[in-house]
């Protein structure tokens, strides 16, 4: 269907991308195994040039690209989406050193990256990171850490904690409570519905869960830099709800390095997985994915391996989800759309109470609406993603509002497509089926509907009382 302004080029390639990953990357998904990251399917989306794409193109091609590969194969959708939420810190953020050592493995799909963000007892609530980044500048510290470009993926000596060690199929977590006890290996707990403060959540993270507390270190007031070697810290505590763990090859880390400064106090830090004293325990969920918690007992890191500026990284998770809150809702799209072609095709070959259920006026009406929810939501994605490009200054509450509406609109649209289908949509194996449980946790992640509407009307009041101020008394 035509929507928004799009051009004849971009919906061709659209079709195309359909089509790509109905043949190429559904079948290397299916063959992937639940729960964990498929390389395979990541090496084809590097060879298919969809990858590097991730770093060359603008808000609406990210959105397009979600919404059409998402509508024939979600795994290859998430798969997509997940390199680029991790990669994008690297991108846009990272030094050359960094960039030229990551980004051209994470284009040919033979690095996993991740985004880590959300921690037991900050999911959405970004600003209250617990995490510690403690000083740490001696100059054996500092060899440890390595630097970020040809040592930073340097195994830890004999002796340390053992290293996640993504490279090695089946082994996902490596000794997950070594060097923290026992409760370093337990996951969190339950999640529940997060409604707190209106800011940014991690990359596919769930709400606040209360489950293992993260051990907050002592941090430094300000960066120091030791006369006997470079600048370093030991990241110590949990992160939970990331995607990618515990199988990713790096990690973007948001860590607090100034205690009470509240978002100013966070710095962003690209880890690779092997540094001595990270370790990762996968998480079961609804719906397979690789999702995982990640335990740091001392993680020694340097001022080599900071992405943006020190106690400046809340800025680097802010430009990354607006970013990408407008493609989650086009991964909704792609799903809701998935669900309504699947309907009008049941609806028309179905029959009964003597005809097809199409000609059922209530039926009919549902079909209806679900068309008219998907294309409202498309179109404000679309709008959401132009303005990204465009660089209007009403970036986040567009973001916001287009994930809400997609979201939501999408578990409406999958749920209603269930129940028009009957129970053949509720066996193991259909697409309803896979959809439905699918489309439930894009709601929470990257912000969950409850955060999103704070931003909105945050954002709302913000434009007013500025609008006031400037008309004066």
């Amino acid at each position: 269907m035509t929507a928004f302004s799009l051009e004849p080029a971009q919906l061709a390639w659209c079709a195309e991308l359909r089509a790509l990953a109905d043949e190429r990357l559904r079948p290397l998904a299916e063959k992937g195994a639940p729960g964990r990251v498929n390389r395979a399917l990541l090496v084809e989306l590097g060879a298919l040039g969809l990858l590097p794409r991730l770093f060359t193109s603008g808000a609406l091609d990210l959105c397009l690209m979600r919404e059409s590969l998402a509508h024939a194969c979600t795994e290859a959708e998430t798969a997509l989406a997940l390199q680029g939420l991790g990669a994008h810190p690297v991108h846009a953020h990272g030094t050359e050193t960094q960039r030229a050592r990551w980004l051209p493995r994470v284009g040919d799909g033979s690095a996993v990256a991740a985004f880590a963000l959300s921690e037991p007892d900050a999911g959405s609530d970004a600003a209250a990171l617990s995490l510690g980044a403690e000083p740490d500048a001696g100059p054996a510290d500092a060899d440890a850490a390595g630097t970020g470009g040809a040592d930073a993926g340097r195994r830890g000596e004999p002796g340390t904690t053992r290293p996640v060690t993504p490279e090695r199929p089946g082994t996902g977590t490596a000794r997950p409570g070594a060097g923290r006890g026992a409760e370093a290996s337990r996951p969190p707990g339950p999640a529940t519905p997060d409604t707190g403060r209106p800011g940014p959540e991690a990359s596919r993270p769930a709400p606040d869960a209360h489950g293992p507390g993260a051990r907050q270190a002592p941090a430094p007031a300000s960066l120091a830099a030791d006369r006997d070697g470079p600048s370093a810290w030991r990241l110590t505590g949990e992160k939970c709800w990331i995607s990618n763990a515990p199988e990713a090859d790096f990690y973007t880390v948001f860590a607090r390095t100034t205690p009470g400064a509240g978002a100013r106090g966070v710095t962003a830090f690209l880890v690779p997985a092997d540094r001595p004293g990270l370790t990762g325990t996968p998480l079961d969920m609804l719906s397979p994915h690789p999702i995982g918690a990640l335990a740091f007992d001392a993680v020694p890191v340097t001022t080599d391996d900071v992405l943006g500026e020190v106690d400046r990284g809340f800025r680097v998770a802010m430009d990354t989800l607006n970013l990408f809150r407008p493609s989650v809702g086009a991964f909704a799209v792609g799903m809701a759309q998935a669900a309504l072609d699947a309907t009008l095709a049941h609806t028309t070959a179905r029959t009964a109470f003597g005809g097809r259920l199409r000609d059922l006026q209530t039926v009919a009406h549902q079909t209806a609406e679900m068309a008219l929810r998907t294309e409202a939501a498309r179109l404000m994605v679309y709008a959401a993603a132009t303005a990204y490009d465009e660089g209007a200054p009403d970036v986040p509450r567009r973001s916001a509002m287009a994930k809400l509406l997609a979201t939501e609109t999408a578990q409406y649209v999958v749920d209603r497509a269930v129940q028009l289908h009957g129970a053949r949509a509720l066996r193991r194996g259909h697409l309803l089926e896979h959809l439905y449980r699918e489309v439930r946790a894009p709601r929470v992640y990257e912000g969950a509907s409850e955060v999103q509407r704070g931003i909105i009307a945050k954002e709302l009041y913000r434009t007013l009382d500025a609008t006031t101020e400037e008309a004066g008394p």
